[in-house]
C-alpha cells in the first residue's frame, strides 16, 4: 500500500510560516502537528485502542487497523494512516475518526517531546518578546496566535532616560 493511501482529508491546516515573517519566533520550532508527525511514527505499540466505543472503532477504515484489532496498523515505521514525511509535512488520513489516544496527544506535552526528540526535531520553543507568542492548545494540534497590533509605544515601557 502506498505510504499516503487514504490521505485525502487531512485535519486543520498547518501554521503559515508567513505569519511569523516579521516575528522573532522561529516558526520551525513551533510545535505544529502538521509539520511534525513524530508521535505517529514513534512506536509500533502506539496508538492502542482503549476507551473507544465500538461505533467509534467502526469508523476507522479496516486497512488502518492492526491485524490483532488492538490499535492502529504500524507499517514502514509509522502509523498506516499517517500521510506525508515526518518532520516536514504530515496529516492524518483518518483525522475525524482517529483514536482517543491520538486526540489526547497535545503539542509540547511529554509524549510529543519524547517523539520529537527521537526524530531529532526541536523540543523547546524560542523566547519571544511578542504578546501572545505561544500558540494555544487545541484538540489535535497547535493553533496560530491571534494577530495583534504591536507598536514600539506599547511593546516597551517608556524609559526615564528617554524624552517624551
Amino acid at each position: 500500500m502506498p505510504q499516503d493511501a487514504g490521505c485525502t482529508a487531512p485535519g486543520p491546516g498547518p501554521l503559515d510560516p508567513a505569519a511569523f515573517a516579521s516575528s522573532d519566533v522561529d516558526a520551525v520550532a513551533v510545535f505544529d502537528c502538521q509539520s511534525c508527525g513524530a508521535c505517529c511514527a514513534y512506536a509500533a505499540d502506539w496508538p492502542r485502542f482503549s476507551t473507544e466505543e465500538d461505533a467509534e472503532l467502526d469508523r476507522i477504515p479496516e486497512q488502518f487497523v492492526a491485524a490483532d484489532l488492538s490499535g492502529m496498523r504500524f507499517e514502514n515505521g509509522r502509523c498506516a494512516a499517517l500521510c506525508g514525511e515526518v518532520g516536514k509535512q504530515t496529516a492524518c488520513g483518518i483525522y475525524e475518526a482517529r483514536p482517543h489516544v491520538c486526540r489526547a496527544c497535545m503539542p509540547g506535552d511529554p509524549e510529543c517531546l519524547m517523539a520529537r526528540a527521537a526524530y531529532g526535531l526541536a523540543v523547546k520553543l524560542p523566547i519571544s518578546s511578542h504578546v501572545g507568542e505561544m500558540p494555544g492548545r487545541a484538540e489535535g494540534g497547535a493553533v496560530p496566535p491571534a494577530p495583534q497590533s504591536i507598536s514600539a509605544s506599547n511593546r516597551y515601557p517608556a524609559s526615564k532616560d528617554q524624552p517624551d
